[in-house]
């Protein structure tokens, strides 16, 4: 099933999406670039590069919705010269005709967003030599992934539209997919969002924001970074 959104320019000008169903953006209306630039990029994959510096990078995102995510690591891993696999589930994906109007391409000067919203589901595509695209049309709930994660973009929409997704259960799987050293970030900061990090093992990291949100996460598994014991379940 598809996704009934809409589309709306946010502060920075680029684009992003209202759900029009749970009545929730993908991203922040301050600016969806300098908020997904921030948690995602900023305070995961840099870091990421950095941490599992001899490595090709496993990433999982929950929620690939507009692209941005993708897009923006692409571009990075591209600049970096850093190979990335890169798996990301959608329920309910948003539909070609809205994915096209998307402004990423034009905003960042990238050509990589059709690409990832026409690539087939379920399959390995490369989209360019360093980012190979995985999506998987399915819930967090029913999936199970083959290999272990350095890094997890937790972009689900907000516990006040979906509760579910940011219970204890759910976090303790996350920490299960995570090799030691192997991070999460969020936007969502909430007091009882990081005390359900914590008891799925996480050690819970805050940092500042982007522009209007004080504070954003990090959670880590605890271990050395590069261990690479049980890479497939």
């Amino acid at each position: 099933m598809k996704a009934d959104v809409r589309l709306v320019v946010t502060a920075d000008g680029s684009h992003t999406a209202v759900n029009q169903a749970l009545s929730k953006t993908y991203h922040s209306i301050h600016g969806a670039y300098q908020e997904s630039q921030r948690v995602y990029i900023e305070l995961g994959l840099l870091e990421a590069f950095k941490r599992f510096s001899d490595c090709d990078l496993h990433i999982f995102e929950m929620g690939f919705g507009t692209g941005l995510n993708a897009l923006l690591t692409a571009r990075e891993a591209q600049t970096h010269q850093r190979s990335v696999r890169y798996t990301a589930i959608d329920a309910y994906p948003m539909p070609l005709e809205d994915a096209r109007q998307l402004n990423y391409d034009q905003f960042l000067g990238t050509n990589y967003l059709e690409q990832l919203h026409m690539s087939a589901w379920n399959q390995s595509i490369l989209i360019n030599p360093f980012f190979t695209l995985i999506k998987v049309e399915e819930t967090i709930q029913t999936y199970w992934p083959r290999e272990r994660f350095h890094l997890i973009y937790y972009d689900a929409f907000a516990p006040t539209a979906q509760p579910e997704l940011w219970e204890p259960e759910i976090f303790k799987q996350l920490a299960d997919w995570l090799y030691e050293g192997g991070m999460l970030t969020t936007y969502c900061s909430r007091s009882y969002v990081q005390r359900n990090m914590r008891a799925a093992g996480l050690t819970v990291e805050k940092h500042p924001g982007p522009l209007h949100k004080r504070d954003i996460l990090r959670a880590v598994k605890p271990g050395r970074p590069g261990s690479l014991a049980s890479p497939i379940f």
